[in-house]
């Protein structure tokens, strides 16, 4: 998982780490067993690799999902 996470650096994803608990970051390391994410706000999360069960790459920032309503 480690490896494949470096491969992701640089871009934005989403680990999620259970049902109802995920992070969403740029991917700055990842080094001994430990994910480095830097959110939106310039604050970096740390993520024990061992606890992620999926990632998702977001491709597009400001694209949220959800409804989208038309007038």
């Amino acid at each position: 998982m480690e490896e494949f996470l470096r491969t992701l650096m640089g871009k934005r994803i989403d680990a999620f780490c259970g049902a109802s608990y995920g992070v969403r970051g740029e991917v700055v390391n990842v080094e001994g067993g430990v994910l480095h994410l830097r959110d939106d706000d310039d604050e970096v999360c740390y993520v024990a690799v061992d606890k992620i069960i999926a990632v998702k790459e977001k491709r597009d920032k400001d694209r949220q999902s959800g409804f989208v309503f038309q007038s």
